[in-house]
């Protein structure tokens, strides 16, 4: 097998795994016949990735909806159980899930495929990135916290509209009658983001995803993810290079850990494993 062959492969395997976690997520087959919403007992349990509770084939929980649900009632109980997932995951996996685990940045990545011209990283995308921080603060936070709404499901998640609110509406003649302008603006919004996605890689993930920008913040620390060897490292900068996401190194708070660099580091200093703690040496008297 030649080299551009073996990275083709490579690469193709990350999209496999994609796509078998959108499968698992969303495997209740009867729901989008029915346009019903599954509430069994797997419904307590959040998937890593993003993925609308009320998607017709979903099986399990969006950690970002079930956060803000327990924002809103954080009055009567605190989120004990989500904010711990939520950090047990983080620690784990990092942006990992962004890269491997999250449906929506699997669409997102099939519509860039889309041969059209492409916006480049720069210095405009990257102080957009900050962007996501925001709207995790304001929609995913404050507004549960203070209005007693999920504000980011609410008014923004295009993955809501795309596996829950469209095939919901189409499904049920009673909801279509109930259509408003909120619906409107969430269909509206989807078709922006999709579009853009066609242009600009992964800009749902790198400039809006509140759940994104919480797995940012453990990133650098988590268990398990894409790493480099500091003695094969010359820092050529290859891999920042090549990466289509704002990253200044290797697993900073914008890696998704797609595993790209790798294919491009000329020493071969980059991979997946497990990230050991060094332990401090101990000075030894006489």
């Amino acid at each position: 097998m030649s080299k551009k062959e073996a990275k083709k492969e490579k690469i193709s395997r990350r999209h496999y795994i994609q796509l078998i976690a959108a499968v698992l997520y969303n495997c209740n087959i009867k729901g989008f016949a029915e346009g019903s919403i599954y509430k069994g007992n797997t419904k307590g349990i959040c998937v890593p990735g993003l993925n609308c509770y009320s998607c017709p084939g979903a099986v399990a929980s969006c950690p970002l909806g079930s956060l803000q649900s327990a924002l809103v009632s954080s009055k009567y109980k605190f989120p004990y159980y989500i904010l711990g997932t939520l950090i047990l995951m983080g620690l784990l996996l990092g942006r990992f899930i962004c890269g491997f685990l999250c449906p929506f940045g699997f669409l997102q990545d099939l519509l860039h495929k889309i041969p059209t011209p492409k916006l480049r990283k720069n210095k405009v995308t990257r102080a957009l990135s900050w962007l996501k921080y925001v709207i995790l603060l304001l929609f995913v936070i404050l507004v549960p916290i203070f209005h007693m709404v999920p504000g980011f499901c609410k008014y923004i998640c295009p993955a809501g509209t795309l596996e829950a609110g469209i095939p919901l509406v189409l499904e049920n003649e009673p909801l279509r009658e109930m259509i408003g302008f909120l619906f409107s603006w969430k269909v509206y919004l989807l078709v922006l983001i999709l579009v853009l996605c066609v242009f600009c890689y992964r800009s749902f993930c790198r400039f809006l995803c509140p759940l994104g920008a919480l797995y940012s913040l453990f990133n650098p620390v988590s268990f398990f993810g894409i790493k480099v060897d500091p003695e094969k490292c010359t820092h050529c900068n290859a891999c920042v290079k090549a990466c289509q996401m704002d990253v200044k190194k290797v697993c900073d708070r914008e890696c998704i850990q797609c595993g790209k660099c790798r294919h491009v580091c000329p020493e071969g200093a980059i991979h997946y494993g497990i990230r050991a703690r060094k332990s401090p040496e101990k000075k030894t008297e006489g």
